[in-house]
């Protein structure tokens, strides 16, 4: 009797473990997500002049569809394994992100294009992910286009319009923090040549430039770009240092220079005197 007793005691634990474990919420180990979601965002807020609740709902539903696409991706890497846990909070982080972008969506209509473009590139990362090319640059830099909307949906939930400004802005900020890709994979043996990021950044050097002649971006506007070259070249200078520095000092690099660029961004889109409360 005493070792059915204990049987029973260890399976009622086991279960309660395991219903704890389901109900654990789940984020994104990524930390530096955050920081290209949030600097994204305060970009757009900034280039809109003004924070209101629809501001706030943006940076809501721009939080809870990032969260989102974590435990789906992890959920979808298990084939045929199912996980409850990333299944549920998935479903709940999707829903109350589909809820806020739905009345976003009906104060400004405009949204609509950015929630398109957002569901293409989530279908595009699930394909990827279902082809073991979840890592290619192709998808991270459509990954990171993703996560840099939250300029053009801070801006548009804020204002109730889409500016050309704004869409510019978005594809500057997905060209800077794009650029990560280029240099993490330089601590790899089989992706450690110069020749992508070099040829990467020339390339958004030369859109860069574009969008400033067109006069789509303002000079300082424009300039803050220039944080990321100096980010490469100083990568490339002490490449013997960054291969082999440890995980956390390399993120603490990507860190300051992403928020010297944000700075700058965010500044240079504000008006030269702010209005009087």
């Amino acid at each position: 009797m005493n070792e059915l007793a204990t049987v029973s005691n260890a399976e009622q634990l086991l279960t309660k473990a395991n219903f704890r474990n389901w109900v654990k919420p789940t984020f994104s180990p990524e930390h530096g997500v955050l920081i290209v979601w949030f600097g994204s965002f305060l970009t757009g807020a900034a280039l809109a002049q003004t924070w209101n609740y629809c501001t706030s709902l943006a940076l809501l539903c721009s939080f809870f569809a990032l969260q989102a696409e974590h435990p789906l991706v992890v959920q979808v890497k298990q084939r045929s394994k199912w996980k409850p846990r990333y299944a549920i909070w998935a479903g709940i982080y999707g829903i109350i992100a589909v809820w806020i972008a739905g009345w976003l969506w009906i104060q400004s209509p405009i949204l609509v294009w950015i929630y398109a473009i957002v569901t293409f590139a989530l279908i595009f990362d699930v394909i990827a992910v279902i082809k073991r090319k979840h890592k290619s640059i192709l998808n991270e830099l459509v990954i990171f286009a993703a996560i840099c909307l939250s300029t053009p949906l801070a801006y548009g939930a804020t204002t109730g319009n889409l500016s050309v400004e704004a869409m510019t802005i978005w594809i500057l900020n997905t060209l800077f923090f794009g650029s990560a890709i280029f240099t993490i994979k330089l601590r790899r043996k089989k992706t450690s040549s110069f020749k992508p990021g070099i040829l990467y950044h020339l390339i958004a050097s030369l859109i860069v430039t574009g969008f400033f002649i067109l006069g789509w971006l303002k000079l300082f506007t424009a300039l803050a770009f220039a944080v990321v070259l100096i980010k490469f070249a100083v990568v490339v200078i002490f490449r013997n240092w960054y291969q082999k520095a440890k995980f956390h000092s390399v993120a603490l690099l990507e860190t300051r220079f992403a928020l010297v660029y944000v700075a700058i961004a965010a500044i240079s889109v504000l008006p030269a005197y702010l209005p009087r409360a």
